[in-house]
C-alpha cells in the first residue's frame, strides 16, 4: 500500500498526538482519517456548489425578495 512520510516540527507532533490520544487512535489512524476526511468534505462542498449554481434561476424565482440586489439588476 502506497505511504506517505510527512515532517512535522516538535510542537505539531505533540498536538497531533494528544488530539489522536484524546480520540483513541493512533497517530498513523488519525492522520490517515483527518486526510480521508478533508477530501470527502472537498468533494461534497463542490457538488453543493454545483447544485446551487444549476438551481440557482429556481430558487431566485421562487424567493425573489431573498435575491440579492446585484443578482436582481444583472438579470
Amino acid at each position: 500500500m502506497p505511504a506517505l512520510n510527512i515532517e512535522y516540527t516538535e510542537a505539531e507532533l505533540a498536538a497531533i498526538r494528544e488530539a489522536a490520544a484524546a480520540d483513541g487512535k493512533t497517530v498513523k489512524a488519525y492522520v490517515h482519517d483527518l486526510s480521508v476526511r478533508e477530501q470527502q468534505r472537498r468533494t461534497f462542498v463542490n457538488h453543493a456548489v454545483a447544485f446551487w449554481n444549476a438551481h440557482l434561476e429556481e430558487f431566485d424565482a421562487a424567493f425573489p425578495e431573498d435575491t440579492p440586489a446585484a443578482r436582481r439588476s444583472a438579470a
